[in-house]
């Protein structure tokens, strides 16, 4: 198995059927797997995935019994993988899983010892400006270059991945998987992706000004201790 793309899936049992249609062209490949991780949805997703999957060959789901966080169950998805390139992107189908076919021709090209991260286009202004404040933010106080943290693809070597100690259970999991590809001075590859509207629910975190200014603290306070962790 070349590559596994995981797939952290809460409460996203009216997307599903559309997001395995997606993955379907993916998994057409053999060298290509899909797990989509049931993290802790208390909705009717364990039920819907267990009466479709048969019908993908390719994708297959685990299940994290009680939601613990975005990052936990990435987490949960990247242990259980097969593949020697490995990677996550969201379930919400606001950018393509089709988009890793782009991340994985770079890794073709240049090898295995690069990072890969789409790069948003397409946003509300309002949160264009909300992720270059953030990035100007962690740039500055990690002192590396941390542009658009949170974009989707995310794609890196199973090695790289088995180097990664006390890895963050929330959101925070990307600005920690970037800060780790920097400091392991791996060649950061970008490239564009479209951003568009959810197929259907809401975003968990970016619902509000109240859920960014949580997402914001939580952020600040893991890169302050990825701040004091240079120090020593």
């Amino acid at each position: 198995m070349k590559f596994s793309l995981i797939i952290p899936c809460y409460n996203e049992s009216a997307n599903l059927p559309l997001l395995l249609e997606h993955c379907k062209r993916l998994v057409a490949r053999p060298d290509i797997e899909v797990i989509l991780v049931d993290n802790g949805s208390s909705d009717d997703s364990s039920r819907v995935l267990k009466e479709l999957l048969p019908a993908y060959p390719g994708c297959r789901s685990i299940r994290v019994e009680v939601n613990q966080g975005y990052g936990f169950g990435i987490l949960a998805g990247l242990r259980a993988a097969e593949g020697e390139i490995l990677g996550w992107t969201h379930a919400d189908l606001q950018t393509d899983p089709m988009d890793v076919l782009r991340g994985l021709a770079l890794f073709e090209h240049y090898g295995p010892d690069i990072f890969v991260k789409g790069r948003r286009y397409g946003r509300p202004i309002a949160d264009t400006v909300f992720t270059i404040s953030m990035s100007v933010f962690e740039t500055l106080l990690l002192g590396k270059k941390m542009w658009d943290i949170n974009a989707q693809p995310t794609l890196f070597s199973k090695v790289f991945f088995q180097r990664w100690h006390g890895a963050p259970l929330d959101f925070s999991l990307d600005l920690y998987a970037y800060y780790q590809a920097h400091i392991h001075n791996l060649k950061v590859h970008r490239f564009a992706v479209r951003f568009g509207e959810r197929a259907h629910g809401v975003s968990h975190w970016n619902v509000n000004w109240a859920a960014k200014r949580k997402f914001i603290r939580r952020t600040i306070d893991f890169s302050l201790q990825l701040k004091k962790s240079l120090r020593k």
